[in-house]
């Protein structure tokens, strides 16, 4: 395989990008997905979390009320801390389960993790693309189109790593500021050249193979 780590700002487009690379033929490993098949009821992590945060962190249906624990976890960086612990183990060793399962594609694989910055994980991803947008452009999509205060807004951005750092890492670089088909545009590049990576990676790897 050829190893991909997507990661960028909160509401920078990054899911918008990581669905174009599938459409490209993209094998794709969703971090916060995964986050949210780890804490479904009655799971283990589930009921760490009940016990460190209580039931009013929980909907009538008893699933994980991820806004009511958003506004606990990024008002207070210790419980941020608290629940990173909880949930961070649980998920790493799913994408492990899951590159696992994916050892024989001689193909693109993307692992979308919104922390890959912030997590410090390294796994020995080949390219790192980073989806980026100005702290400004952010706060607007999250005031505007999620429906946040502009207080919450600021703590989400204010509780990831700064562009800069994201931006240190990048192999690749996205810049989602302007129309959705300029957007496209640059996805539709950079999944070429990741596309012709993987078949270098490929080739290089069969001309090193001992004759049968």
């Amino acid at each position: 395989m050829y190893l991909v780590g997507l990661t960028g700002g909160i509401a920078a487009g990054k899911s918008t990008v990581a669905a174009r690379l599938v459409e490209h033929g993209a094998e794709l490993i969703d971090a916060d997905a995964i986050a949210r098949e780890v804490v479904l009821p009655d799971t283990p992590t589930w009921h760490k979390i009940v016990e460190h945060f209580g039931t009013g962190v929980l909907g009538s249906d008893g699933f994980v009320d991820r806004a009511a624990l958003g506004r606990i976890v990024f008002a207070d960086p210790a419980r941020r801390a608290l629940l990173n612990q909880l949930t961070h183990p649980p998920v790493v060793a799913r994408i492990a389960e899951q590159l696992e399962l994916l050892q024989a594609f001689d193909g693109v694989v993307v692992v979308d993790v919104p922390l890959l910055v912030e997590a410090g994980v390294d796994r020995g991803y080949r390219s790192v693309v980073v989806v980026a947008a100005t702290p400004e452009t952010q706060l607007r999509r999250l005031v505007e189109l999620r429906g946040m205060t502009e207080d919450e807004a600021r703590a989400r951005i204010a509780a990831q790593a700064p562009l800069a750092d994201k931006l240190a890492i990048a192999t690749h670089v996205i810049w989602n500021e302007g129309t959705p088909g300029e957007l496209r545009d640059r996805v539709d590049e950079v999944a070429a050249e990741l596309q012709e990576l993987a078949r270098a990676k490929s080739a290089a790897e069969a001309a090193i193979l001992p004759d049968r």
